[in-house]
């Protein structure tokens, strides 16, 4: 029998889905963060939930560190990990604010947290104890990507610091965001080139590391998410990136419900899927790059807010290669 090109899951959050990710290496398990103070585990094969675990405030971010084993940053500013075998949850630590973003380097077996407290905290996961704490430049921590050892973190105020996890005493570069509306999301180049950012104005920017002017002249920002009715641009925030691995194209999610596919290096759009029930909130792809979870919430972004809100949904969309292969 054919496999169903989309699965929608079962059991999800009751509040906005703020982060989705699936673990390393297995492609079926996907965690999920949500304002419903939960972080959930599902099994996306049997679309079945696993495990639901239930903090005393929102999540605003989660990470797998490996398969058995998660991190989530609260709005209460706590970074909670968890053991999914043994069941067992340990407070690592806290920040000043709610802690926005984590990720987990493999590079240093370390867990980095960025928080709205203007701080990127840096947690040895042996010891179990920060060993950094580092200041982003006056601004909050909106969305940062880390990819072997470097850190791109992007602040409210359209800074990017650009940091080697090696020797963080400084960050390496701070530069000004080339988008001129506040930021949504960052993420790093699997191939460690450059990252893309997104932005509140319906754009999208592509970046390069290397400061040689003539791998700056590469760099580039497209417009995207965005509609025309009665001759009128309705510009939608891109809330969320995703990268594939192998191809190093990357999947967009807009508040007007379309997920895009972008092939940056060739400067084009390879597809758009079908419009979902309302903005996207969170994309992720899996490691192999052959499934991508949408989640889908609504985030408050219009004038008249439909009537009732609509409930939070989340899809697992089993993609090929001519969706994600540049051409």
């Amino acid at each position: 029998m054919a496999r169903k090109p989309e699965t929608q899951i079962q059991n999800t959050p009751v509040d906005v889905i703020s982060a989705v990710k699936f673990s390393p290496k297995i492609n079926k398990f996907l965690l999920v963060s949500s304002w419903d103070t939960t972080v959930r585990l599902y099994d996306v094969a049997s679309n079945t939930l696993r495990q639901k675990l239930v903090h005393s405030s929102p999540v605003l971010d989660c990470a797998f560190l490996n398969s058995t084993k998660t991190i989530s940053g609260n709005l209460d500013n706590v970074v909670k990990l968890y053991d999914l075998n043994a069941n067992v949850e340990i407070t690592l630590g806290s920040h000043n604010a709610g802690v926005k973003c984590v990720e987990y380097s493999a590079k240093l077996n370390a867990i980095l947290t960025g928080s709205w407290d203007r701080t990127v905290k840096l947690w040895d996961v042996r010891e179990k104890e920060c060993v950094g704490t580092y200041e982003q430049s006056n601004g909050k921590v909106y969305s940062m990507s880390s990819i072997d050892e470097k850190l791109v973190v992007a602040t409210s105020e359209r800074k990017v610091l650009i940091w080697d996890l090696r020797k963080m005493d400084n960050y390496i570069e701070r530069r000004e965001s080339s988008l001129k509306y506040q930021t949504r999301a960052v993420r790093c180049f699997p191939n460690k080139e450059g990252y893309v950012m997104s932005s509140i104005e319906g754009r999208v920017a592509v970046e390069y590391f290397d400061p040689n002017p003539e791998v700056q002249k590469k760099k580039f920002a497209f417009k995207c998410h965005r509609a025309k009715e009665n001759d009128v641009e309705l510009i939608y925030p891109v809330n969320a990136i995703s990268f594939h691995s192998i191809y190093n194209t990357f999947a967009t999610g807009g508040s007007d419900g379309y997920v895009n596919i972008w092939d940056g290096f060739n400067k084009k759009r390879l597809c758009q899927f079908h419009l979902y029930d309302s903005s996207i909130s969170s994309l992720c792809f899996s490691d192999d790059g052959s499934t991508l979870a949408i989640a889908c919430s609504y985030m408050d972004e219009a004038e008249n807010p439909p009537q009732p809100s609509p409930q939070p949904t989340l899809y697992v969309r089993y993609v090929n290669e001519q969706e994600t292969r540049p051409k």
